[in-house]
């Protein structure tokens, strides 16, 4: 199974979301950055993704982007093979 990082915070519902499609596909572990509770890991994320918003996710090294991605990546049968590997 690939390694899964997640760029999030607390209170997000799109990190729930996330996580919860990501445990749906059998990913078992995923390492979370919680953005809300270090300002270094917030600018860290901006600087790697070019984007402010979570979650931003990354599988292995290939960045994901955010719960739209994601999903979209699930609807068109893309999400699985990436876990795979």
């Amino acid at each position: 199974m690939a390694r899964v990082l997640m760029y999030c915070t607390g209170v997000c519902p799109y990190c729930t979301m996330a996580e919860r499609l990501l445990t749906r596909k059998g990913v078992t572990q995923i390492e979370k950055v919680r953005v809300d509770l270090d300002q270094q890991k917030l600018s860290e994320m901006m600087e790697k993704t070019g984007r402010r918003t979570v979650p931003q996710i990354y599988i292995d090294d290939f960045h994901v982007g955010g719960f739209d991605d994601l999903s979209e990546l699930d609807q068109d049968d893309k999400l699985e093979p990436l876990l795979a590997k």
